[in-house]
């Protein structure tokens, strides 16, 4: 089985399918600055020149923080093309505190926000980061959709839906893609990731790598000592293998971590070995 490691977003846009999320770099709860902002830059300027082109954040994150470090590290590279998703629909009261907030109101400021933050004039992908249940989703995905068409947003997503929501918003507006919590071994999407299979739309799986819970499994274990990988490389070898509409997006403020979850492009796993890793997941 011969794993594409680039993934067709438009006719204009072809993208790597390994990409970076932002969201680790700011402080503790996604909240303040980084400890050292210069190295949170110099991480985004490190994917960028290992070829990374796909570029997750949000202006929750922080709030704004990692969007400025990415509007730096974006300077520092005139001529990266990198394709950036961000995201709109959390207002944040403080560490680890996220609320859901759909006005339509709020949602155009978010979208000039993000805009402003990261020196863009227009957001490649704009995703709905939770659809708030107190507000019609038309009334959500209605605002985005005026900005589409005035020049500020090319394509639009969604994040953390059901198939049910999934299927009602492509009734009001284009989607392209769906980020929800997925990896090796919580797949409780799984309905939606075969949605998305089946539409040809982008599946971006945030918290790609469990952080850290997956180092604890024998299995996997056993399976990156044979490819001489870490836990970490096995693991996003196999999500990769999984699906060719999933782009995962594994963040981190180090790196040498960024350019390991990098080098997990080149393992190929054997049918044995991915059939082995797919059952950790179903138990």
């Amino acid at each position: 089985m011969k794993v594409k490691l680039t993934y067709q977003l438009d006719s204009e846009l072809t993208i790597k399918r390994l990409g970076y999320g932002t969201m680790q770099l700011p402080g503790p709860g996604v909240w303040g600055p980084a400890a050292d902002e210069q190295n949170a830059v110099k991480v985004i300027e490190t994917v960028i020149d290992h070829g990374v082109n796909f570029i997750d954040t949000a202006d929750a994150y922080g709030p704004l923080y990692a969007n400025l470090y990415l509007r730096q590290a974006l300077q520092n590279r005139p001529d990266s093309q990198v394709v950036v998703a961000t995201k709109v629909g959390f207002t944040r009261q403080g560490p680890g505190q996220w609320t859901p907030n759909g006005r339509p109101e709020y949602l155009r400021q978010q979208v000039e926000m993000n805009l402003f933050s990261l020196g863009l004039d227009q957001l490649d992908l704009l995703q709905l980061h939770r659809i708030d249940p107190t507000i019609p989703l038309a009334e959500q995905l209605g605002v985005l959709a005026q900005m589409q068409q005035e020049g500020k947003i090319k394509h639009i997503g969604l994040s953390q839906v059901t198939v049910e929501q999934l299927a009602a918003a492509q009734k009001i507006v284009p989607i392209v893609s769906v980020q929800n919590r997925y990896n090796l071994i919580d797949r409780r999407d799984e309905d939606v990731l075969q949605y998305a299979e089946k539409h040809h739309l982008a599946f971006i799986p945030w918290f790609p790598l469990a952080t850290g819970k997956l180092t604890h499994d024998s299995q996997l274990t056993k399976i990156a000592a044979k490819y001489q990988a870490t836990p970490a490389q096995i693991a996003l070898a196999w999500l990769l293998q999984r699906s060719d509409v999933i782009l995962p997006i594994p963040g981190t403020k180090s790196s040498d971590h960024a350019l390991q979850n990098i080098a997990a492009t080149k393992i190929k796993l054997s049918t044995a070995d991915f059939e082995l890793l797919d059952q950790l997941g179903k138990h």
